[in-house]
């Protein structure tokens, strides 16, 4: 049902773009650029209406999401791990900011990392062709987040949560605003930013593709024939997982871009695919080398969530999923 709807809507956006296809086509470009341009532009509607949809569960819901990870101790990691799923730019940041205050154990902030979306679920699901990776890859990540969170508890002992959260009365000069991925409060949200907002990060997000895309597009075109490029791919296979894991932990938009768009073309495994996407935390990772005074503390963090990400990457390559 959802996926003949959104083949409509891509029928509905081919149509809607036809004109457009066809002076790109004919300004004489090479074909791997017209593509690049052509599938890129295609994805905008798509995107915005997603990303639309994420902004008003975002507005209205977050908050109350929150409060209820922060009242179940016992079923944090779980319920942080559920929660990722939406793929908002806020939630590893709000997620990292709990932590620091003592409000989330390391192991359900790890299990938030890596259940995280980011921006692959919209990009999938802006392109209906590639719907059935969407289920598989959110199983994963939230089977491992909260598999993981548990684990990481039950071994560190981690601190107990703080039951109240203490509120901040008028002007506090040592509270420090979090922003988002558009410089956006991830605290403070203003209707406004129900159309601005998902706008922006549409635009945003364009500019990422575009970029991403005609590189890969470029590099398939000039490589393809090559057989040192096919090599490279079937000799480090096994290690794919090790090296996007560590690409993964880049805290900007393109990086799970960019993973999204090796694995809609081909030249990634899905293995490797989510074992990147499984370290990518978003802002989340910035928020804590920004805000925790421990050091050692972040890096432990790090560590864990590359070392599950790889791990979990090289299991799924093993077993060819």
């Amino acid at each position: 049902m959802i996926i003949d709807f959104l083949n409509q809507l891509n029928e509905i956006n081919e149509n809607i773009f036809s004109g457009f296809d066809t002076f790109i086509e004919n300004l004489g470009m090479a074909d791997w650029l017209a593509d690049a341009i052509i599938d890129s532009f295609h994805i905008l509607p798509l995107l915005f209406i997603v990303f639309f949809l994420i902004e008003v569960v975002e507005f209205f819901w977050a908050e109350k999401i929150n409060d209820f990870m922060k009242k179940s101790e016992k079923a944090a990691p779980a319920i942080g791990s559920l929660a990722a799923i939406i793929p908002q730019c806020g939630f590893s940041v709000i997620a990292s900011t709990l932590y620091i205050r003592k409000f989330l154990t390391k192991g359900t902030l790890i299990a938030i990392y890596l259940a995280t979306s980011d921006e692959a679920i919209p990009i999938l699901l802006a392109e209906p062709s590639q719907i059935h990776y969407v289920l598989p890859i959110i199983g994963v990540k939230v089977i491992i987040g909260i598999c993981a969170g548990y684990l990481i508890d039950f071994i560190l002992k981690d601190d107990k949560y703080i039951s109240i959260l203490p509120r901040h009365e008028g002007n506090c000069e040592h509270c420090t605003e979090d922003e988002g991925c558009c410089h956006h409060s991830v605290s403070q949200r203003r209707k406004r930013e129900l159309i601005y907002h998902p706008l922006k990060h549409t635009l945003n997000i364009f500019v990422f593709i575009l970029i991403i895309t005609i590189g890969l597009n470029f590099l398939i075109d000039v490589y393809s024939s090559h057989i040192a490029f096919h090599s490279i791919f079937a000799k480090c296979k096994f290690l794919a997982p090790v090296f996007t894991s560590i690409f993964g932990l880049i805290p900007n938009c393109a990086t799970s871009i960019a993973l999204t768009m090796l694995l809609i073309k081909g030249s990634i495994s899905f293995g490797a695919a989510v074992a990147g996407l499984l370290s990518n935390a978003g802002l989340g990772i910035l928020v804590l080398f920004r805000h925790n005074e421990n050091i050692k503390d972040t890096m432990k963090i790090i560590s864990i969530l590359l070392g599950i990400s790889i791990v979990s990457g090289m299991i799924l390559q093993w077993y060819r999923f």
